[in-house]
């Protein structure tokens, strides 16, 4: 018993000299955690007046505004790397700097595994935003994604669709498919089929298109309007229209509205008929014979 009870003391003891041991550790601590934790502020402060700066310094040049935001974000990590690393410094007087990246390689490595679509997402918004395609207020289509470039962040970019729902995308969708931007131009060719019916002088037909297409202020008139014959088809001889108008997704609908109506009250006048898809199928089969001969 007595045995029992002197084992009993003797891990009670162990336990409140461990605990002792390590509440002196804390209070030996207390003066390096006081600086970190002071170094941490100054980094902030530092990193704020560094961003404003950077800022300043960016707003004198032609920079567009995503890579403005790259240039900031990419301040803000040198100075926290910068400052967590000094904190830790003096937090660990037994940390040194090659211990320190040494352990900073190991992490980043499992890291690197744990969090790679994070990682992937990131590099593909810095090469993103360091290009000098895609701006902000592009109209872009994507992977079925289609709309105006609202923000280009680190991590993900923010498309605004025509009906005005917003897609954050992922920004390794963005750079590893293929993406076309309407707007990387002023002006972008727009086109629409238009059929006149077989008996139809087709010279006079591409006359009167081509006279109804330049009439309208939304098409360009110092480039060529293209007017070309590209099918017999099944009630008309097809025409395809090509012009030059604005590249914004209004201008498009803007220009095919005022073309559609103006070739329309162009062929109306000239007597030229639109035909009905389905007019020569009208009556096309034979009537049926009768077996009685009648």
């Amino acid at each position: 018993m007595n045995e029992q009870v002197n084992k009993s003391l003797s891990t009670l003891e162990i336990l409140i000299a461990q605990l002792q041991s390590m509440w002196e550790g804390i209070i030996a601590l207390l003066p390096s955690l006081v600086i970190a934790i002071a170094f941490l502020i100054f980094t902030w402060i530092v990193a704020k007046f560094a961003i404003r700066i950077s800022d300043k310094l960016t707003a004198k040049t032609s920079m567009r505004p995503s890579l403005r935001e790259l240039v900031d974000t990419l301040v803000k990590i040198a100075i926290w790397t910068v400052g967590l690393l000094v904190s830790l410094t003096i937090l660990l007087p037994d940390l040194t700097p090659g211990s320190l990246v040494a352990g900073l390689g190991i992490g980043t490595v499992a890291i690197g595994f744990a969090f790679q679509d994070i990682f992937e997402n990131f590099l593909a918004g810095i090469l993103i935003m360091a290009r000098e395609k895609m701006r902000i207020g592009d109209y872009v289509k994507c992977e079925g994604i289609e709309g105006k470039v609202e923000q280009i962040l680190l991590r993900e970019t923010h498309i605004r669709k025509p009906s005005n729902e917003l897609t954050i995308v992922p920004n390794s969708v963005l750079f590893k498919n293929p993406i076309e931007i309407l707007t990387d131009q002023q002006q972008r060719r727009h086109e629409i089929v238009v059929g006149v019916s077989y008996d139809t002088d087709l010279e006079q037909a591409r006359t009167v298109i081509r006279e109804g297409v330049q009439s309208t202020d939304v098409v360009d008139s110092e480039k060529p309007v293209d007017i070309f014959a590209c099918e017999f088809n099944s009630s008309s001889v097809d025409f395809k229209l090509r012009w030059w108008s604005g590249s914004a997704q209004r201008d498009m609908h803007e220009s095919r509205d005022f073309v559609i109506r103006s070739v329309k009250r162009a062929l109306d006048d000239a007597d030229i008929e639109i035909p009905f898809p389905y007019r020569t199928h009208i009556f096309k089969e034979p009537l049926p014979i009768s077996s009685s001969g009648d």
